[in-house]
């Protein structure tokens, strides 16, 4: 209660009839009178001045109620007023939100970015936006159909933004699943309480195929005479409004493509593919602010063969030989040529053909080129060295639209009718040290032969051709005089060959025409007489081997190794180890007798260490493992151990070491003895390198453990799956 004057009353909406306030009488007033928005609910009781409500307020109809009161004297007149009375009505939370559609329809494209709405669902609530009544959140309550143990639809619980979740992102496929329904619902209270109202409404989602996909390898013909730059291939993102741009990995001086902003690839120049025939660049996509958007696309650039380039002769003139009397068809040679062009295309495709023969006698046409082999034939029995012995062809050599002439120079060689003929039959005899070295000359002897000179009829062959079992000689040619020099060609040993009768022939590498044979003027005698010489002492053994254990105690005796004189004589034989690992061994030496104790020899000791566990395990991996980002789940990355031991103890256990920050986030599973899988846990990781604690084992008694710290790179990836 209270007297008369302008007043604010603050009322909640809805509970009915009530009293608000009692205004008091001063007189001479005796009555109230309200005017104003009473709105049939609200008034006042003239002789009490109680201010009352009939009905129930509704804030979402009329939030302020504005009126007049005054007081009146018993004549009606006005005492005191008219003054103001507002109330403001208080809301309560008393409606549901309403979505703005029944149903929503959207559209999003396979591998769309996570996190990037494609569609927005809105509701409103009558109740006041100012207060939690009317403050509305949004979620997903079903997914049809859900294949995956997370959900591949997200919203924003605000902007009612739908947007593609990470699993979503990875696995949504029209091929797969082309439609989905989700049970959208909207909450106000803000979601804080469970008396809170919920409405819900579907959304329809259609997934299509992703724009963002790489073209088919390009093909583009060199050397092109288009007018440059060339429209050869487009690309579009899933994403309107992003920036294109090429990246190379090759690092080539300049990349001959380009991109515009509407995804446009271009060649800026010509190519030639005898320079280069494959190109392989990236094409990506970034936001204002330097961000990628999608995942790079590789782009395979085939730069196809035209026919540029004419054939070219190996060698600058072809010089072949072919005796007099070569039977008509045989081979003589080949004419050598290649073309620049696509190899096995009709492009590089070669054919001959003999321009011209020169000099044209006893005929123009002695001689036949296969025509896509470049063989060289003769047509039939007609050469004769004493009519013509060279000839000059110009070949034709040509493909679908070049030509080249290359020079064939002929010799025609004297047939071979003459045998070599020994200057003496008898070379008698040399007497030579069993020291001498491989390699020095014991004889030279000499044989004459009528054929033409420098030709394969004249050029002599010597060999022995009997006496000598082992090769023990060997005889080599002078080839301007034909001379023959005697080596020796393995070391002499008096005790086992003391004498070698000899017995050398002389042959011709071309063949001797018919009716003609090699005789005993090819062949002459040579005796060599081997004297001996003090030797050094011989090995039982060139080679000794043993195995031991490489753990093997200081001073154990490992093998005893005997050697002997080859004269037979009485001997002193010191015996001490030599060579690269020498410092690990230690001999006992056995004394004999001998007059000359200035010979000595070797044998080698092999020794075979067997294996002990001395070698913890280590990582055996070129590149560090990596995932991709975002993650999806499933991930999972190879790990190799290796171990310098042997392979029995080359089984490995795989543990995370560190603390439960490293085990909630990661694990490791065996895949078999050597190779084990690490795995994320969670697909809720940062773009960045991470040190994980691992420790391997072997198997044995006891393991010997390594821990290691495997960096695990989390990278944004291309579209062929590595990092970028």
């Amino acid at each position: 209660t209270g007297p008369l004057k302008d007043m604010n009353f603050s009322i909640p909406e809805g509970g009915g009839v009530r009293f608000i306030y009692q205004f008091t009488f001063e007189p001479p007033a005796v009555s109230f009178r309200a005017t104003g928005e009473k709105d049939g609910i609200i008034d006042i009781v003239p002789k009490t001045g109680i201010l009352y409500l009939n009905g129930s307020l509704d804030r979402e109809t009329k939030a302020v109620h504005r009126l007049q009161v005054e007081s009146l004297d018993e004549k009606g007149n006005i005492v005191k007023g008219p003054y103001t009375v507002t109330i403001h009505v208080e809301d309560i939370n008393d409606n549901p939100p309403e979505f703005d559609q029944i149903k929503y329809t959207g559209v999003v494209r396979q591998n769309s970015r996570p996190g990037k709405p494609f569609m927005y669902v809105h509701a409103t609530d009558r109740d006041d936006p100012t207060t939690p009544h009317g403050q509305l959140t949004y979620s997903i309550l079903h997914h049809f159909p859900n294949p995956y143990t997370e959900m591949l639809f997200q919203i924003d619980n605000v902007t009612g933004a739908i947007s593609p979740s990470k699993t979503g992102s990875y696995y949504l496929d029209p091929q797969k699943q082309d439609t989905f329904t989700l049970v959208v619902t909207v909450k106000d209270m803000a979601g804080m309480t469970m008396n809170a109202f919920t409405s819900s409404a579907d959304v329809i989602i259609t997934v299509k195929e992703s724009l963002w996909k790489a073209p088919p390898t390009i093909h583009i013909q060199e050397n092109s005479t288009q007018i440059y730059p060339v429209n050869i291939s487009q690309v579009h993102s899933n994403e309107p409004d992003v920036i294109y741009d090429l990246f190379e990995k090759e690092k080539l001086p300049r990349l001959p493509f380009s991109i515009d902003q509407n995804g446009v690839i271009y060649v800026t120049e010509p190519l030639d593919r005898e320079e280069k025939d494959t190109y392989t660049f990236f094409v990506v996509t970034k936001d204002n602010e330097g961000e990628l958007v999608d995942k790079p696309l590789q782009i395979h650039v085939t730069v196809e063969d035209i026919n540029d380039n004419p054939p070219v002769c190996q060698q600058a003139v072809t010089v072949l030989e072919v005796q007099e009397n070569e039977g008509g068809g045989s081979n003589i040679g080949t004419v050598l040529a290649t073309d620049m062009d696509k190899e096995g295309t009709l492009n590089s495709r070669l054919q001959f053909k003999i321009k011209s023969q020169v000099p044209a006698v006893p005929a123009s046409d002695l001689f036949f080129i296969q025509q896509d082999t470049g063989i060289l034939q003769l047509i039939s029995s007609s050469l004769n060295k004493r009519i013509a012995s060279n000839y000059s062809l110009k070949v034709l050599v040509t493909d679908a639209v070049f030509q080249t002439i290359c020079d064939v120079q002929i010799h025609v060689i004297d047939i071979n009718d003459r045998i070599p003929i020994f200057e003496k039959s008898d070379y008698h005899s040399v007497t030579v040290a069993e020291s001498l070295p491989v390699g020095t000359v014991i004889l030279e002897i000499q044989a004459t032969d009528g054929d033409e000179p420098a030709t394969g009829s004249s050029y002599i062959i010597y060999q022995v051709k009997e006496g000598d079992p082992n090769n023990t000689f060997i005889i080599e040619t002078d080839p301007e005089t034909n001379q023959g020099f005697v080596k020796i060609n393995k070391a002499l040993d008096f005790e086992a060959a003391p004498v070698y009768n000899l017995v050398i022939n002389a042959t011709n590498p071309e063949p001797l025409v018919p009716g003609v044979q090699y005789n005993s003027s090819s062949l002459t005698l040579f005796k060599v007489f081997v004297t001996n010489v003090d030797e050094p002492p011989v090995f039982h053994m060139t080679v000794y081997e043993r195995k031991v254990s490489e753990d093997i105690p200081v001073n154990t005796l490992v093998m005893t190794v005997e050697a002997y004189d080859p004269e037979g004589d009485t001997k002193i034989v010191l015996k001490e180890a030599q060579g690269k690992h020498a410092q690990y061994f230690a001999c006992r030496k056995r004394l004999f007798c001998k007059n000359n104790a200035a010979q000595k020899s070797k044998a080698t000791l092999i020794l075979h260490l067997g294996d002990v566990n001395d070698n913890p395990p280590l990582l055996a991996m070129d590149y560090p493992p990596f995932f991709c980002y975002p993650l999806s789940g499933g991930e999972k990355a190879f790990l190799q151990a290796t171990d310098a031991d042997e392979q029995w103890y080359s089984r490995f256990t795989f543990s995370l070491a560190g603390d439960m920050n490293t085990r909630n986030n990661w694990e490791i599973s065996k895949v078999n003895a050597t190779h084990a899988y690490l795995s994320p846990k969670h697909a809720n990781f940062e773009e960045k390198v991470y040190n994980i604690p691992v420790i391997i084992n072997d198997n044995g008694k006891p393991p010997l453990e390594r821990k290691v710290n495997l960096e695990v790179n989390v990278c944004k990836c291309s579209s062929e799956k590595s990092c970028f």
